[in-house]
């Protein structure tokens, strides 16, 4: 294999959940597609790294001037509640759902019970700051009652919501807010960016 093709498909192979039979394929159909094709897709990529920022307060990609996203500007959003996730795409399968009407927190990822490194990775002192102190970052007459935690039904979402549930004690030895999960009406080993609307209705509407 050409050293091009096959310094593009390792380059694809590193996306989430892409092998390197996939990757190999995206290269040989970007080979066949005319020049302005991927000159198109070259722009897109640029435009997205030029243009797309993350909120300051829930990290949610947004495009526009302001600091915060569309989600925490709104001001019909209940105040009292907040949902921890572990990626974006999370959140738009929650939004789907229209049941819930709160603020989000993205972690960034999920931590493995196999690797304590990943930790590290993770949000988990933004996120004390902002439970805590949501007025620093922009979100203006709020106070959270409930902190939900929405990780993923899976071996790495359970250890990651146990790093949470005990980051979260740590602000305060009583805090303000009560902490909530989803109920396990969502399948196991499953993911919620997969899950239908119904089940995850159903999920938030038997938290505890």
């Amino acid at each position: 294999m050409p050293d091009s093709i096959k310094r593009l498909a390792d380059l694809f192979a590193k996306f989430p959940t892409i092998g390197s039979r996939t990757a190999n394929r995206f290269v040989f159909y970007l080979i066949k597609q005319p020049k302005e094709k991927v000159d198109e897709l070259l722009r897109a990529i640029e435009e997205v790294k030029k243009n797309i920022k993350l909120c300051q307060f829930c990290f949610n990609p947004h495009e526009s001037e302001y600091l915060l996203c569309n989600i925490c500007k709104n001001p019909s959003r209940n105040k009292q509640l907040l949902c921890v996730i572990e990626k974006e795409a999370d959140l738009l399968s929650i939004e789907d759902t229209k049941r819930y009407n709160g603020f989000y927190f993205i972690l960034g990822g999920n931590v493995s019970s196999m690797k304590i490194s990943d930790v590290g990775s993770l949000r988990i002192q933004e996120l004390k700051e902002r439970a805590q102190n949501p007025q620093k970052f922009g979100l203006t007459m709020v106070n959270f009652s409930e902190i939900i935690i929405a990780t993923n039904p899976t071996q790495e979402g359970k250890a990651t919501s146990i790093l949470i549930e005990k980051a979260l004690k740590e602000i305060s030895p009583s805090p303000a807010f009560k902490i909530t999960r989803l109920a396990q009406g969502l399948p196991v080993g499953g993911e919620l960016e997969y899950a239908d609307e119904e089940t995850l209705e159903s999920a938030f509407e038997g938290r505890k």
